[in-house]
């Protein structure tokens, strides 16, 4: 059985070798290790292999593990749909927010973001497949919620995210990410992270300009629901 090193190493040679074939500086891809479901020894194993930043979907989870692994210097990135009552505890225990939809959210993150801390990085996720099973405001929402979000204080807008519609179809996976890249464009912000692309479209991520792609299955094996 592959260890989470062996999966990682892979995962790098994926990454390195769809830069290359786009044009691209690998360095400007990182991989952002999914750990939910997965015990806080799975996010210290693959620690030890060179992950550095962790992504979490499940807030109680994720305060757990990082009381276990506070030992670890970690950067902390949220991926889940974001309630208003978790707004507090993710503005005090995260560097990163990937899943912004709404401007009061964005609102209370801002308020919430402890003075001592350095702004928190953001991203506003869009629903650009028009899924109804998924988060993200709509893309003719997303200037006027960035211009807005853009204005906060204590938050530092970064970029886009986005979970198209799975396809095992490489033009439609390029398509729907290359919409996303152009959405960020048309906003003239300036943005530099465009968080897209997971374990089975990665290479179509990066193609399309991925900054961040988020990887879970493919380091460290299928989910295990029977953790928390």
């Amino acid at each position: 059985m592959s260890t989470i090193a062996d999966n990682l190493s892979t995962l790098a040679t994926r990454i390195h070798d769809a830069a290359t074939a786009s044009g691209r500086d690998p360095a400007g891809i990182h991989l952002l290790a999914v750990s939910k479901t997965k015990p806080a020894d799975a996010v210290r194993e693959a620690f030890a292999a060179g992950v550095r930043d962790v992504g979490e979907n499940y807030l109680q989870e994720a305060l757990g593990k990082q009381a276990q692994l506070s030992d670890l210097p970690l950067t902390w990135h949220f991926i889940g749909p974001i309630q208003s009552n978790k707004t507090r505890a993710i503005a005090e225990h995260f560097d990163w927010v990937h899943s912004v939809d709404r401007l009061k959210i964005a609102q209370r993150l801002s308020e919430q973001r402890p003075d001592h801390l350095p702004p928190l990085n953001l991203c506003l996720q869009v629903n650009v497949s028009g899924e109804d099973s998924k988060s993200g405001c709509t893309p003719e929402e997303l200037p006027a919620l960035a211009q807005a979000i853009a204005a906060l204080p204590k938050l530092r807008l970064r970029g886009l995210m986005a979970i198209p519609e799975p396809t095992d179809d490489r033009a439609a996976q390029d398509a729907a990410f290359a919409r996303v890249r152009e959405l960020q464009d048309s906003l003239g912000l300036g943005l530099d992270t465009l968080s897209m692309g997971m374990s089975h479209d990665l290479e179509s991520a990066i193609a399309q300009g991925a900054t961040w792609v988020r990887i879970g299955t493919a380091l460290f094996g299928a989910r295990d629901y029977g953790q928390a």
